[in-house]
């Protein structure tokens, strides 16, 4: 009788054995990681050298609140912060616009103004420690709120480290954040590119993001395929302004989900890194630094359930695992009970210590590249690699991610993913545990996490009296020059840190720009 044929979700069919007849010459482990293309690693010694960085994603009602979560988390050997915005902060909209109502610091913490942030990393010196930002349409505005606190501490610029996310093409192909048509979204990166490269030099402008891409229903091939496609848009962008590949290339970073396919998994990171390697170098770029793929992970929220919610930590011990294996640079791993609501602070270290165990106990961080020269493993990876390189050249062949996105190629692929993977959880063909086999009768409760509800008037009046005190006649001057930049090719960025620095708000800024550039519909 023949063995039943097992697939991933990607397509890729699974063989019952691998032996070394199915390992191509160019896969067979040979490179050695921090060498070109790095798909073993783009650091020769690994966590030997460093441990990957452990952040945790928080932010949640008021910089207060958070501030509170950031200092414990610290204090329970995180190594950086990961911060979550609220639904208005991301679209660009003061916590008492009428559009914020119901949505004021429920996904995030809300920010519109310098004092916000100030009091968001209150106690916290910004040159020691390391931030990521999730923020796209209105990211440019975030990291200038961030530059003005670094100057008001009396940071060293040059030595202020982290990432805002940046990546506004995900955001039209997979999730919806958007505010301006992507011509002027993409004008808006460009200049975020060139003055980090002059003023931020240690500063991650960019994570192109695959994360977003797999929650909404892309499989792993789809993943790498349309983030490296995306990467290579932002690059081609870049080098039309004439900026140096070999200058702003080394400070692109990516971010990838974590799902429960430990082996899929591995090899998408590893055929990821290789990709992009090659990409870079046909684009021009000549510094290895600049040919490196470098990213964080997130463990996938998509696969946490809200039946028997405890089962969550086991898929993300398998997620982290498989981070740590593929060779990711950062990771955040996810609370068991976000499938019902924000982490618990139980949730959260408990998140932290998986990482931890990973780390200090599994013996994954002892070797570099583990799983090289696995048959199955690099058959894989070559496998991967090969189905990816076929979507980039369809949506090369339309005329680039832009255009792709434009046409709708990019968001059709993903819920035509969506629609199989949920298809085959309903049919059974693919065993969710707890969901739709393993069921229990009655489910325990899980303590969720409570949001306040008066949170948008506590904003709204720290709005108030921040429009009473400011010099009004100083904000419209610095909203009028952002006008008159924004219609011209001068940089932006100068132009907002001092609008920030003025007191203008997040949302007179975004306004400011909807003037000139319009809403992506």
């Amino acid at each position: 009788m023949p063995s039943k044929k097992v697939v991933t979700d990607s397509g890729i069919e699974i063989n019952k054995l691998y032996t070394a007849k199915d390992v191509p010459a160019s896969n067979a482990g040979n490179d050695l990681p921090g060498e070109f293309p790095f798909t073993r690693g783009v650091q020769p010694d690994m966590y030997r050298g460093k441990l990957w960085t452990m952040r945790q994603y928080a932010g949640f009602s008021t910089a207060e609140e958070s501030n509170k979560r950031y200092h414990y988390l610290l204090s329970q050997g995180v190594m950086g912060l990961s911060v979550a915005f609220d639904l208005p902060t991301q679209i660009g909209y003061d916590s008492d616009h009428a559009l914020s109502e119901g949505e004021v610091g429920k996904v995030g913490v809300a920010i519109d103004c310098l004092d916000d942030m100030e009091t968001l990393f209150k106690g916290i010196e910004l040159e020691k420690v390391s931030t990521s930002m999730t923020i796209n349409s209105t990211g440019f505005i975030l990291l200038a709120l961030y530059v003005a606190l670094a100057k008001k501490q009396g940071a060293d610029l040059t030595k202020i480290t982290g990432t805002i996310q940046n990546d506004i093409l995900k955001e039209y192909a997979a999730r919806g954040t958007y505010i301006y048509p992507p011509k002027p979204s993409m004008r808006i990166i460009t200049d975020i590119f060139e003055w980090c490269s002059n003023e931020l030099p240690k500063w991650n402008t960019i994570s192109i993001s695959g994360y977003h891409i797999r929650e909404a229903g892309s499989t792993a091939v789809q993943e790498i395929a349309f983030t490296l496609s995306n990467g290579k848009a932002y690059v081609q962008a870049a080098l039309a302004k004439g900026l140096d590949i070999n200058v702003f290339g080394k400070r692109l970073s990516f971010f990838f989900n974590a799902h429960n396919n430990l082996f899929e998994e591995v090899a998408k990171f590893r055929a990821a890194r290789k990709m992009w390697a090659q990409i870079m170098k046909e684009l021009g770029a000549t510094d290895e630094k600049a040919l490196m793929l470098r990213f964080h992970t997130q463990t996938g929220g998509a696969t946490l359930t809200a039946q028997q919610p405890h089962n969550n930590i086991s898929r993300v011990t398998i997620q982290t695992l498989a981070a740590v294996l593929g060779g990711t640079q950062s990771l955040h791993t996810n609370g068991y009970d976000e499938a019902l609501s924000l982490p618990t602070e139980e949730a959260a270290r408990i998140a932290l210590r998986t990482q931890q165990i990973v780390a200090f106990e599994s013996g994954a961080a002892d070797t570099v590249d583990p799983l090289a020269g696995s048959y199955f493993i690099e058959s894989l990876t070559n496998e991967v690699e090969q189905k990816a390189w076929d979507i980039i050249n369809k949506i090369d062949a339309i005329g680039g991610s832009v255009a792709a996105i434009e046409e709708g190629y990019m968001q059709d692929q993903i819920a035509q993913s969506a629609y199989e993977y949920q298809r085959n959880i309903e049919s059974g063909e693919k065993i969710i545990v707890g969901v739709n086999q393993f069921t229990v009768d009655k489910e325990i409760a899980v303590p969720g996490f409570k949001i306040d509800e008066s949170i948008r008037s506590i904003q709204s009046e720290k709005l108030a009296q921040l429009r009473a005190k400011r010099n009004n006649v100083k904000v419209n001057e610095c909203l009028a020059a952002i006008t008159k930049t924004a219609k011209g090719t001068e940089n932006l960025m100068p132009f907002v840190i001092e609008a920030v620095e003025n007191n203008c708000t997040l949302g007179e800024i975004a306004d400011t720009l909807r003037s000139v550039y319009g809403e992506f519909k």
